[in-house]
C-alpha cells in the first residue's frame, strides 16, 4: 500500500523545505541572478558590507522595546568608524566609494543603522528601512535542531528571506557606475546593509552556491562585518565572514553572551 506521508531528506526535514538549486552542489550556476545573458566584460563590480546590529535588550518580546544596550550603542558606534575609515582611505589604502546605507525595519537595526550613519559622510544614501530584511528563520537547519521548533517561523519568514536576496544581491550589468557622489569609482560600488544575524548568514550561503540549510554551522557577533563582492562576470566571493577585530574583545558580544566562551 502506497504511503501519503511525505518523503524526508534523510532524517532531517521534508524534501519540500529543502532549497533546491538549479544545478547540484557544488557545480556554479553561472545565471543565479538571471543576467548571465547581460553580462559585460570590465564592467561594474558590487561590494556588498553586511552588518549585524548591535546588542539589545531581549527582555520584551515587543520590537520597539527591543532598544540597544549602551554596548550596543558603543559596538555601533565603533562600527561607524572601522567604515569611515574604509572610505576615506588611508594614504596608498584605497578608499571605498560607499553610496548607500540599506537596514531592516526592526527597532535594534534602525538604531544601529542611525548611529552609524552619523560617521559616513552626507552624501551616503539612506534608504527608507525594508521589511523584506526583517529578522527570521531563512531556511532548514542541517543538523536539525528540534529543540529550536522552527517550523512556523520558517513558514512565515523563508520565502520573504529569499525575496530579499534575490532584490539585493545580482552582478551589475552597467559598463560604469550610474552612482554619483564625491567618492565615486567607474568600477566599483559599494553598499552597506545593516540587518540579522540568521538573514546575514543565509545571503551568505546563497551568494556563494552554499546549501543554506548550512547557515546556523556559522557564526555572526553582533556589529560584525560581512563583506561579499560580486563582480560583472556573476562570480561571487567573500573578503570577510562575522569581522569583529574592529570592536576589541570588551566590546565583542553574540546576543546576550559577552566574548566567546558562554
Amino acid at each position: 500500500e502506497e504511503s501519503n506521508q511525505e518523503k524526508t531528506f534523510f532524517e532531517y526535514c521534508p524534501e519540500s523545505q529543502m532549497h533546491k538549486p538549479k544545478r547540484p552542489y557544488p557545480a556554479w550556476d553561472n545565471n543565479w541572478d538571471g543576467k548571465e545573458g547581460d553580462k559585460i566584460k570590465n564592467g561594474v563590480t558590487k561590494h556588498y558590507i553586511l552588518i549585524r546590529h548591535g546588542q539589545y535588550d531581549e527582555t520584551f518580546q515587543e520590537d520597539e522595546k527591543r532598544n540597544l544596550t549602551d554596548l550596543g550603542k558603543r559596538q555601533a558606534h565603533l562600527t561607524g568608524l572601522r567604515l569611515a575609515e574604509m572610505i576615506r582611505g588611508i594614504d596608498e589604502f584605497k578608499s571605498m566609494p560607499v553610496a548607500t546605507i540599506r537596514v531592516s525595519d526592526m527597532t535594534r537595526a534602525k538604531e544601529t543603522a542611525g548611529i552609524i550613519a552619523t560617521h559616513l559622510p552626507d552624501y551616503v544614501e539612506a534608504t527608507d528601512p525594508d521589511p523584506l530584511l526583517n529578522e527570521g528563520i531563512p531556511a532548514q537547519i542541517i543538523p536539525s535542531r528540534p529543540e529550536l521548533h522552527i517550523e512556523q517561523d520558517l513558514a512565515k519568514n523563508g520565502k520573504r528571506i529569499e525575496q530579499a536576496f534575490e532584490r539585493y544581491f545580482h552582478r551589475s550589468t552597467d559598463q560604469v557606475s550610474t552612482k554619483e557622489h564625491p567618492n565615486r569609482h567607474d568600477k566599483h560600488e559599494v553598499e552597506i546593509i545593516v540587518c540579522h544575524g540568521n538573514v546575514i548568514r543565509f545571503f551568505f550561503c546563497r551568494a556563494l552556491q552554499l546549501p543554506p540549510e548550512a547557515w546556523l554551522r556559522l557564526s555572526t557577533y553582533n556589529c560584525s562585518l560581512t563583506y561579499l563582492m560580486v563582480k560583472p562576470s556573476g562570480t561571487v566571493s567573500c573578503r570577510m565572514m562575522g569581522d569583529i577585530g574592529h570592536l576589541g574583545y570588551g566590546n565583542s558580544t553574540f546576543s546576550m553572551n559577552r566574548g566567546f566562551v558562554p
